[in-house]
């Protein structure tokens, strides 16, 4: 569900001081030596500017807030200021962001340190709210930080400053293709504003009914995933928006969000998560949840967020996805007790299909689709992220040590992707593939947006002419008529094409995004298509797993690459490529190139570089190897496994 929120930094405000841990930079602080604050008095200017110094035509008004009840106003015309200087305590970098609506272009929006400018971003006249960001400043410890508001030939209002910690990685992209640079630029910067200071207080069930919540709380390790209006994150996006995370190196809010799930996730909710969190990564989040039975629940949440896990532990190869008894009770769970407990309605033979209710959000949705009133029982979106939950427990199980469980999962896998494509999808394709059942018994076909797209997005719809056809299908509905109209269902289609191999489809959802980033989103309150949190989060895992092909696998120590450059594009590299404990360099030359530097690391890893086709030749690093090829998802490819130790380059060729 994706209802309106409030900005939870009007909320901060209303306390009249945003507490801000410095941390040491791309790392948390030690254990043993709390790091020391690093203050912004009243970010949301509640208390009347408080803290900030404003000079002749500077002020605080009630007029247009983003949040709260005040705002800072510049007046149009040269020399208006407004301003606060700050003393660091400690070391850290930081990203410092805000939310600004401009009369005329000019003004900017600056943080100096010690006196000289850091950045200053120029505004753009936009009577709307739009939130800018200032990426990447370090502060030393007792060095002075300006945070400043200047006037330009218009008006200026300013409102919900926040402070976060630089991303831990600043993965950086070259290409032949100026898009792609500049759209990865923009959207690190973007996704990492988002990230929230662990230690600093807020307030806990922030909503458009509550302005302030109800209390406060301290923030553990977390990011915006979903609307800037509410004080949580929403596991639908959330679990779309992991991967983007990974990128920019934040393991530890990845571990302490899908924790937080999997912790609530008990018997008295029937082993549902629940759907939104506050940040202090513990309570539930009031507005959607009533009560043990009464809360927002939709059934593809619980599976993807198995799957998700799998994805965090092959970027980062931290143990505690399997040693941890909350994360293992989770995934058990949800791939067992919670389907036998759902799975009563509709008949599926020799398998069983988690269901929902068809009674709405409240009592439990087969569909992330909430539109219209068809009453699910049964899900393309559900039932394809079912079958992922059960491949990703086989392979935490295999490296856990538990090879019973893995041969199950894998089997149960394998049955429900049987019985989709011989039963429950019907016998057509394109608009006549079913895609959901009603709690009468009733198969639906037709456009169903989330509960089409993700059934080839997650892989259960078997390789060949009918997959081909829904994917034509897809691309048409979401082209016209069918299209949705907020930009965050839209960021799932470049990740449905790049799972088959249609780069340039995929590429061509990429760039219409990208370029609505400035459009008004559907929600007003919202700000631009550009500050939903899961477009910036999506491109970057896009471009990385989706363009560049990287398929991690850190406690393994491996990791495999595929080229889906688009037409066009000649050759894009990626550096600071961040898997487990190494860093790495890659490069695509085309589809028949690709060379990887491991840059820093204390172990050798394994690379396969895997190539669609089948050629006559491949060569590493110029000399000649024997032709070697695999059939994955019905693509045969021809691929090259290679050793890349610390400090060397490799480079894999074919034709």
């Amino acid at each position: 569900m994706r209802p309106s929120r409030l900005s939870v930094l009007s909320a901060l405000s209303t306390l009249g001081v945003l507490a801000v841990t410095l941390l040491p930079t791309g790392g948390a602080s030690a254990a043993a030596t709390p790091p020391g604050p690093l203050t912004v008095t009243d970010p949301g200017f509640e208390q009347e500017g408080t803290g900030w110094t404003l000079t002749s035509g500077a002020g605080t008004a009630t007029n247009l807030p983003h949040g709260g009840n005040r705002l800072l106003y510049l007046d149009g015309g040269p020399g208006k200021k407004a301003s606060q200087t700050i003393t660091a305590r400690r070391s850290g970098t930081y990203d410092f962001s805000t939310w600004i609506a401009t009369g005329g272009p000019g003004a900017h929006f600056t943080v100096r340190v010690n006196g000289k400018v850091m950045d200053s971003v120029a505004l753009p006249s936009r009577p709307t709210y739009a939130r800018y960001t200032i990426s990447r400043v370090a502060l030393a410890s007792g060095d002075q930080l300006e945070i400043a508001f200047e006037s330009g030939d218009g008006w200026v209002n300013a409102d919900d400053v926040m402070v976060s910690p630089s991303s831990p990685v600043d993965p950086t992209i070259s290409s032949s293709d100026p898009q792609i640079v500049e759209m990865f630029t923009w959207s690190k910067r973007k996704a990492n504003s988002w990230v929230q200071l662990p230690g600093t207080t807020g307030p806990l069930n922030v909503d458009e009914n509550n302005r302030s919540g109800t209390g406060t709380g301290t923030y553990g390790p977390a990011y915006w995933a979903g609307y800037a209006h509410r004080s949580a994150y929403y596991s639908r996006d959330f679990a779309h928006q992991l991967g983007g995370a990974a990128v920019l190196g934040l393991g530890a809010e990845n571990k302490a969000m899908l924790r937080s799930y999997a912790a609530s996730a008990t018997a008295e909710h029937r082993y549902y998560p629940v759907w939104a969190l506050n940040f202090d990564t513990t309570t539930a989040h009031a507005i959607d949840y009533h009560g043990p039975d009464n809360f927002v629940r939709e059934v593809p949440a619980t599976f993807e967020l198995v799957e998700k896990a799998n994805e965090a532990y092959r970027w980062s190869g931290d143990r505690a996805y399997l040693d941890d008894t909350t994360f293992w009770d989770y995934y058990r769970h949800a791939t067992k007790e919670f389907v036998d407990l759902h799975d009563g309605t509709k008949d599926n033979g020799k398998v069983k299909v988690a269901e929902g209710t068809g009674k709405g959000i409240f009592a439990g949705a087969a569909s992330y689709n909430e539109e219209g009133n068809e009453h699910l029982a049964e899900a393309g979106d559900a039932i394809a992220a079912q079958y992922q939950a059960y491949r990703a427990l086989a392979e935490l199980a295999r490296d856990k040590g538990d090879r019973a469980l893995a041969a199950a999962s894998a089997e149960r896998a394998k049955q429900l992707k049987e019985y989709f494509n011989a039963t429950w999808s019907g016998d057509g394709s394109g608009a006549s593939m079913v895609r959901a059942y009603r709690t009468d018994g009733t198969a639906l076909t037709g456009w169903g947006k989330e509960n089409s797209w993700f059934m080839p997005m997650k892989g259960i719809i078997d390789p060949g002419p009918r997959n081909d056809a829904y994917l034509d299908y897809i691309d048409e509905q979401a082209s016209g008529s069918g299209r949705p109209g907020n930009i965050e269902a839209l960021t799932y289609l470049p990740d449905t094409f790049f799972r088959h191999n249609r780069a340039d489809t995929a590429w061509k959802w990429m760039r219409q995004i990208y370029d609505q980033r400035n459009a008004q989103h559907t929600v007003s309150r919202q700000g631009p298509n550009g500050d939903y949190p899961e477009v910036s989060f999506t491109l970057l895992s896009q471009t990385v797993q989706g363009l560049m092909g990287v398929a991690p696998d850190a406690p393994r120590r491996s990791l495999t690459t595929q080229s889906r450059l688009p037409s066009g594009m000649d050759w894009l590299k990626l550096d600071h490529l961040r898997i487990g404990k190494s860093t790495f360099s890659l490069r695509h030359d085309g589809t028949t190139s690709s060379t990887l530097a491991h840059t820093s690391g204390g172990a050798a890893y394994t690379w396969e570089a895997r190539f669609p086709g089948k050629h006559g030749r491949i060569t590493v690093d110029g000399k000649k190897r024997p032709v070697r090829t695999k059939t994955v998802d019905g693509v045969t490819y021809t691929y090259a496994v290679v050793s890349v130790a610390p400090g060397t380059s490799r480079t894999v060729r074919v034709g």
